[in-house]
C-alpha cells in the first residue's frame, strides 16, 4: 500500500515515479486488481480514469499523458500530437494500444464491493466503453483476416523488447539514420544494459512516427510492422469471458461473449508451434511464425477450451521455463541463444505475466503449483523493493523499484484466500 500511495497521481497511479511519469493502459488494470482489496472505490476510479481517455473509434490508448511531465518520457504528448487526430479525446494520449485486460479488471473490481459498484453505477458506465474497446479490436485490427487482432508496434504487446519482434523489426528503418540521436530519458533511471538498445528504440520511434503521421490509421497498407501476438489475443479472449460475467451482472446476455471467446480460442490454433511447444507470434506481412518461445506463447493457458493446454503445461514445466525452479516465469526461453538474464523482456521474470500464469494454473486445477508460484512472486517483491523485473536464475532485481503492478499483484495474491 505504501508503494501504491507513493505512486498515486490524481485519479490514477503511475507505474513508477521517474521512469514512467504518465498513466499506462494495462498497468492501470493490474493496479486496480490490487487496489480493489483495500479501496474498491479507488480501484473503480483507476479504471474510470483510463476509460475516460477512450477514442471515438473505441481504442483505449497505451498512454494518457501528463503534459507537465512531457520531458520526462519519450515519445510524449508533443511527439504524438493526438489533438490533431480526429476522434482523439480531450486529454493527450498515445495513438497505440495495449493488451485488453480491462474487462477482467473491471469485473474483479465490481465483485470486490458490489454495493458500492451499484451505488456509483460503475459497471453500467464501464460496460459500453468496454464493448466499444472490444469492438475496435474486432473491426479495425483484424489485419490478417482470421479473426485475431493485430498489433502495429511492439509496445502494443506490453512486452516491448521481446525477441519475438526481432524478425519483423529487421525490415523497419532506424530513425537515427541521417537524423538526430534517439532521446532516451529512460536511461536517467535505469542502466542501459537493462533497457532496449538505441537501435531498437530508433525502430520503435520510426514505427510510432509513421502511425502518427498516418493519423493512427489501422488500415495503412504500407505499415512495416503488423503481427498477431498470442498473448494479446489470449487476453482478449479472456476479456470476452469476463464480459460475459459483466453482461450477466447487468441482466444482459452472456452468450455472445462466450461465443466470441471460443472463436478467438479457435483462431489462435494456427499460431501454435509444435517445435516450440508454445504459441508464437505471426508476422502478418509475411505469414511466418516467429521461431521464438516466449512467455507470451504460454498465456493462452488462461482459456478454458484451449486444445493445447497439455503441451503448454509441459513446456512451462520443462527446460525452457522451468516452473518451480526458475524465479517466477522467465519472459524468454532459458535455453535460447539470445536469452538475456537482465535485459527488458529478453529473459527476466515479470510479476504481470507470472500473476496471469498463476491464474491459469489455478484454472487448470494445478492449485499447488499456482500457490507456489504466487509465493515466489510475493517473496521476490518484498525482498527487492517491488522491482520492475528480476533475474529468473538468481532473482537479482532489475529495472526500477517501487513498481506499481508488482506491489498491486503481490497484494492481490497475499489477500487471495486460496493462494495467499
Amino acid at each position: 500500500m505504501e508503494v501504491l500511495l507513493r505512486n498515486r497521481a490524481a485519479l490514477h497511479t503511475l507505474p513508477a515515479t521517474g521512469l514512467y511519469p504518465h498513466q499506462w493502459s494495462w498497468d492501470s488494470a493490474f493496479t486496480a486488481i490490487g487496489l480493489r482489496h483495500v479501496s474498491p472505490r479507488r480501484a473503480q476510479q483507476e479504471l474510470e480514469s483510463l476509460l475516460g481517455a477512450q477514442w471515438a473509434d473505441g481504442r483505449l490508448p497505451q498512454i494518457v499523458f501528463d503534459r507537465q511531465r512531457d520531458e520526462d518520457y519519450s515519445p510524449g504528448a508533443a511527439f504524438w500530437r493526438s489533438e490533431e487526430i480526429p476522434g482523439s479525446p480531450a486529454v493527450p494520449t498515445a495513438g497505440l494500444v495495449q493488451p485488453p485486460v480491462h474487462a477482467r479488471a473491471a469485473l474483479a473490481v465490481h465483485r470486490a464491493d458490489e454495493a458500492e459498484s451499484r451505488r456509483r453505477g460503475f459497471l453500467e458506465r464501464a460496460h459500453p466503453r468496454l464493448l466499444a474497446w472490444h469492438g475496435y479490436l474486432r473491426t479495425r485490427r483484424d489485419r490478417g483476416g482470421r479473426g485475431l487482432a493485430s498489433i502495429v508496434h511492439p509496445w502494443e504487446s506490453g512486452m516491448d523488447n521481446s525477441p519475438a519482434w526481432d524478425g519483423p523489426l529487421s525490415r523497419v528503418p532506424d530513425v537515427r539514420a541521417g537524423g538526430p540521436g534517439v532521446p532516451r530519458p529512460d536511461l536517467r533511471h535505469a542502466d542501459p544494459s537493462e533497457r532496449p538498445s538505441n537501435a531498437e528504440y530508433g525502430r520503435y520511434l520510426h514505427l510510432a512516427a509513421r502511425y502518427r503521421d498516418h493519423r493512427c490509421d489501422d488500415a495503412d497498407a504500407g505499415h512495416e510492422f503488423v503481427c498477431e501476438d498470442p498473448a494479446f489475443n489470449a487476453l482478449w479472449a479472456d476479456a470476452e469471458l469476463a464480459m460475459a460475467e459483466v453482461a450477466a451482472a447487468l441482466g444482459g446476455d452472456r452468450a455472445p461473449h462466450e461465443a466470441r471467446a471460443r472463436e478467438l480460442t479457435a483462431a489462435l490454433e494456427p499460431l501454435f508451434s509444435p517445435a516450440l511447444g508454445t504459441y508464437a507470434a505471426r508476422d502478418v506481412r509475411t505469414g511466418e511464425l516467429q521461431r521464438v518461445a516466449t512467455v507470451a506463447g504460454l498465456l493462452p493457458l488462461l482459456l478454458p477450451h484451449l486444445p493445447r493446454a497439455a503441451e503448454l503445461l509441459a513446456t512451462l514445466r520443462g527446460p525452457r521455463f522451468r516452473l518451480g525452479t526458475a524465479v517466477m516465469v522467465p519472459s524468454h526461453d532459458l535455453t535460447a541463444a539470445g536469452f538475456d538474464r537482465a535485459r527488458y523482456w529478453r529473459g527476466p521474470s515479470w510479476s504481470s505475466t507470472t500473476w496471469l500464469l498463476v491464474q491459469a494454473l489455478r484454472g487448470r486445477g494445478a492449485v499447488a503449483e499456482a500457490r507456489a508460484l504466487g509465493a515466489q512472486l510475493r517473496r521476490s517483491a518484498l525482498q527487492h523493493g517491488f522491482a520492475e523485473y528480476v533475474d529468473p536464475i538468481d532473482g537479482t532485481p532489475h529495472g526500477t523499484r517501487a513498481f506499481t503492478w508488482t506491489a498491486a499483484l503481490a497484494l492481490d495474491l497475499e489477500l487471495d484466500p486460496e493462494l495467499g
